[in-house]
């Protein structure tokens, strides 16, 4: 059975990613991309999903031992997990190292006291565990084959196979390194290199020295913002820049529930917010390769902009099920692709052009076809604006003109005035001017309600919506302003949990189904980073830090953060980990460090 989100570790190789929970087991890895077919899908379902425990030996039947201590070394994704045992203590050190040939997830065996006796289980079951592969020896090595897909197992140890399953049993003792090695490689290939462990982790480890080195964030919470930061990086699709808003799909917002989702692709808006919060601390070369990511991904076409595309800018990302999976916790549909992709969601329009604006501003070179999308871009707003659509939270019921989406519409005519001011782009100055204040007048007067001093989430709706949270901080109003401070109160009161989170917008109510789905959904933490966010630009910077420090408590024990926080369960819900929750942890972070609001 798989663990407690939470319970959860991320490695991966800007590439892929696995997670391994607290007892050693691998239970989610897809290979060779993020969007790759899984290898081990036991996150998904069960055991005979796919897996790869490696650990100390235990009684035939127990549940295998957590590890008592686990910890990421130093500021990297090289996981070490610690088991005391009463024949000795172990460490097995986990990574992906970033690569330039085969993919491999190394695992590093290492005796600290004692002799232990140990353990390596490993059963790959192809195409989300639906394939039994043929497992056989080639020339002393382990292969697993499966259509297209081959898989090598290297290791110093016996291995033999059993109820299709591969098994290797030895014992490590004080001062011994036992190394195992997986690698992908196509099948019709010849077989990938032998691997070279302790060179890979050391050459692991100087990446992540190495890159962090970049990070100009040197405030109170740097230990929260480092992590994050190289979360996102782990998310990021080294080929293309392309940046995944999460690397599993599935993780249900409800436990038990049907909101599940395959997040491992890219969301122009994730993206943008992510190389927003990469430009401010210091890293600009992912901020150059998502912007020749986003001009490959939109060439040709940028009036059908898409709310996501895959990971090398790929357009088509049919949605369907995978009934032969359970699902987490008994939470299904299992869904791969995603039918969101082809809605209209106005928002994504400003995002960009947050993005683009932002990068310009921090001395990234200036690229005439961006600024040439940019325009086409405001274009076809220019036509667009007043139409309804779905939204940011991607509503699969009516489509609505949402004030978040106006807002954000705004946001994009507004910045590419900027960019026009500059004397870097050419375009209709006086008439975009014009347009601008049509926007902002529509949305001041149809999505503001008067008698509750309150933006609300549509047009002619009494609904809340935490997005509304975004009006001061992208500068459609000032923070002082009686409408906003309206706002982020009526939010307070009436999306926020008894421990101060907020929710997205109400499942129940006058506008129950706006969504079009059915159950309920957690307090969704990026939201609740916005309201702290709010709450220090209007001032109440005592109160932003104490839930900005109840949000950073969320964190599992290696500081990663799903998407949403279930109250009532007291856990983590969603994908794991969600780009979408570690932006806003770092940019409610410099906001605080800004404002001197942070304790010790």
């Amino acid at each position: 059975m798989a663990g407690r989100i939470e319970d959860y570790a991320l490695i991966g190789d800007m590439q892929t990613a696995a997670l391994v929970c607290r007892d050693g087991t691998a239970d989610w890895l897809c290979l060779p991309r993020f969007d790759s077919h899984a290898v081990f899908a036991g996150l998904l379902g069960t055991e005979e999903h796919g897996f790869w425990r490696l650990g100390p030996a235990h009684e035939e039947g127990a549940e295998p031992p957590a590890a008592g201590r686990r910890r990421y070394r130093g500021d990297s994704l090289i996981l070490e997990s610690e088991w005391d045992t009463d024949r000795g203590t172990v460490r097995v050190t986990d990574f992906m190292p970033p690569r330039d040939g085969a993919p491999q997830l190394i695992r590093i065996v290492e005796g600290l006291s004692g002799r232990v006796p140990m353990r390596s289980t490993l059963r790959m079951r192809f195409s989300y565990g639906r394939i039994v592969p043929w497992v056989h020896k080639v020339d002393g090595r382990t292969v697993a084959v499966a259509g297209p897909d081959s898989v090598w197992l290297d290791s110093p140890t016996e291995t033999y196979g059993e109820d299709l399953t591969t098994y290797s049993d030895f014992t490590v003792a004080q001062g011994d390194r036992i190394a195992f090695t997986i690698s992908w490689q196509p099948s019709h290939h010849q077989p990938p290199a032998l691997p070279d462990p302790e060179g890979a982790l050391e050459a692991t480890a100087e990446f992540w020295q190495e890159w962090v080195a970049h990070c100009t964030y040197h405030g109170p919470y740097r230990e929260a913002v480092v992590r994050s930061l190289i979360t996102l990086k782990a998310l990021t699709y080294a080929p293309t820049g392309g940046i995944v808003a999460a690397p599993t799909t599935s993780l249900p917002e409800e436990i038990g529930g049907v909101r599940n989702w395959d997040y491992r692709y890219t969301w122009l808006r994730d993206a943008a917010i992510t190389l927003s919060s990469l430009l401010r601390t210091g890293y600009r070369e992912e901020a150059r390769a998502w912007r020749e990511w986003l001009l490959r991904a939109v060439a040709g076409d940028p009036e059908n902009l898409q709310i996501m595309y895959g990971i090398a800018g790929e357009r088509e990302l049919g949605e369907a099920e995978l009934d032969w999976l359970p699902g987490y916790e008994g939470s299904v549909p299992v869904r791969v692709g995603n039918g969101a992709a082809h809605q209209l969601q106005l928002d994504v329009y400003g995002e960009v052009t947050e993005a683009l604006h932002l990068a310009h501003m921090t001395g990234l070179s200036r690229s005439d076809y961006a600024s040439l999308l940019q325009l086409k871009l405001i274009r076809y707003l220019e036509e667009h604006w007043d139409q309804p659509d779905e939204g940011i939270w991607e509503v699969r019921g009516p489509r609505r003109h949402f004030v978040h989406s106006k807002v954000m519409a705004w946001v994009a005519v507004d910045r590419t005035i900027k960019l026009i001011e500059s004397g870097d782009a050419d375009g209709p100055l006086e008439r975009w001017r014009e347009l601008r204040d049509d926007i902002h007048r529509d949305v001041c007067e149809k999505g503001y309600d008067k008698e509750r001093n309150t933006f609300t989430q549509s047009y002619g709706s009494k609904e809340l919506d935490a997005s509304l949270l975004l009006i001061p901080q992208m500068g459609f109003l000032p923070p002082d302003d009686k409408r906003v401070i309206g706002t982020i109160e009526a939010i307070q009161r009436e999306l926020s949990t008894e421990d101060g989170f907020v929710l997205r917008y109400p499942t129940a109510g006058e506008d129950a189904g706006v969504d079009g789905l059915e159950g309920d959904e957690g307090a969704f933490l990026a939201c609740s980073f916005w309201l702290a966010d709010d709450l220090a630009m209007i001032g109440r910077v005592d109160e932003a830090r104490r839930l900005f420090e109840k949000l950073l408590a969320l964190r599992n024990d290696l500081g990663l953060l799903a998407e949403e926080w279930d109250p009532r369960l007291q856990r983590q819900v969603g994908n794991f980990p969600q780009a979408f929750s570690h932006v806003p942890l770092i940019d409610t972070a410099l906001r605080l460090t800004a404002s001197g609001a942070y304790g010790g």
